[in-house]
């Protein structure tokens, strides 16, 4: 696995522990977290109540669960200590803002007087939106966004997702504090480890219901309800909110090819991942979504490995069965691995900051 000899593999595996816990129930979560890193998340509860933050650049390819991760950290340590930043998400709001004409005014107002590029804030806005296809995208503006949405936040952790986006923002990004007149905290960047198999099974598989627009996975997130078409002979997950009619969900057009549509987008990731690890000077983490097969009794406890949903049709009783099997696959040297849910990943990223700030 890459970058093992940097950081060794991680264990949740806690002896002594024989205990399950229900990694879907937000009260089971919460035992699970203070049995697996309690001294960990208690020295990081004292840093906070200290006043100190800090701020942790995710690296990781597409799809692979960054703000999973930080909803979990916000989880135990209070939303109102955490905020996640995605550059995506500040992209799509100025798309946003420009349908309405006072957030337009109040944008514009701020990059005048905070934006420094080569391109006016109005040919910047048109070159985000794709409405000028030639300009490129000054990094001064992904940076006076990024700005503006701190100055929002206030003191709180943040988890910054989808920054550096290239190659040429890695020197933004070690400078970073400094370019947004940043506390003095620390700032540590956190890869995430993750077969290009899982993301591919990830967006193979991804259903959205049509009306409510909720997200689940025909092998990997079902529903308490699945119906089989004899005609077309094929499986339908089908929406659990209570609120709307029942419907069946269906995949996003495109999400059937996996991957391949956001090849180039993973190889850069990639680069960016290997690029920031090659630095000095500057605190580094790694987590793992994923545990040789091989290693996995030693490594982890089965409630925490991913289980892969498989539907069975009684043709006489014309119902479906729900079965679930670990979820296994090879990662990108070739190694049969199962994937982990999300709750012992984060548990590695709580693991991880507390090394990273020497707690």
């Amino acid at each position: 696995m890459k970058y093992e000899t940097e950081f060794p593999l991680f264990r949740t595996k806690v002896e002594g522990l024989e205990k399950s816990f229900d990694l879907s129930d937000i009260n089971e979560r919460k035992k699970y977290f203070l049995a697996k890193a309690g001294p960990e998340i208690e020295k990081l509860k004292k840093y906070i109540a200290d006043g100190k933050t800090f701020i942790v650049y995710l690296l990781g390819k597409k799809n692979a669960g960054k703000g999973t991760y930080t909803k979990l950290l916000m989880e135990i340590f209070g939303r109102d200590k955490i905020a996640h930043l995605s550059v995506g998400d500040l992209v799509r709001d100025v798309h946003s803002a420009m349908e309405d004409e006072s957030k337009k005014k109040e944008l514009l107002d701020y990059l005048e007087k905070n934006y420094r590029g080569n391109i006016t804030p109005e040919q910047a806005i048109d070159a985000l939106l794709g409405r000028d296809q030639k300009t490129l995208l000054p990094d001064e503006f992904i940076m006076a966004m990024v700005k503006r949405e701190i100055d929002k936040i206030g003191k709180k952790i943040i988890f910054l997702d989808g920054f550096p986006r290239n190659l040429d923002q890695v020197s933004y990004s070690l400078f970073f504090k400094q370019l947004v007149d940043y506390r003095e905290d620390p700032d540590i960047f956190i890869a995430i480890d993750i077969p290009e198999a899982v993301i591919d099974e990830r967006m193979k598989n991804r259903k959205v219901c049509p009306i409510c627009h909720t997200p689940r996975n025909l092998k990997l997130f079902t529903t308490k309800e699945v119906e089989y078409d004899e005609q077309e002979k094929q499986f339908y997950l089908i929406c659990d909110n209570p609120d709307h009619e029942r419907s069946r969900m269906f995949g996003k057009e495109g999400d059937d090819m996996g991957i391949e549509s956001i090849r180039d987008r993973l190889e850069l990731d990639d680069a960016l991942i290997s690029k920031i690890f090659s630095l000095h000077g500057i605190k580094k983490g790694l987590i793992r979504n994923a545990v040789p097969v091989a290693k996995a009794k030693e490594y982890v406890d089965n409630y925490e490995i991913t289980p892969e949903y498989y539907y069975e049709y009684d043709e006489a009783a014309k119902a479906v069965k729900t079965l679930e099997r670990p979820f296994v696959v090879k990662d990108d040297e070739g190694v049969e691995v199962y994937s982990l849910l999300a709750p012992p990943v984060a548990i590695a990223l709580v693991k991880q900051l507390v090394k990273a700030l020497e707690l």
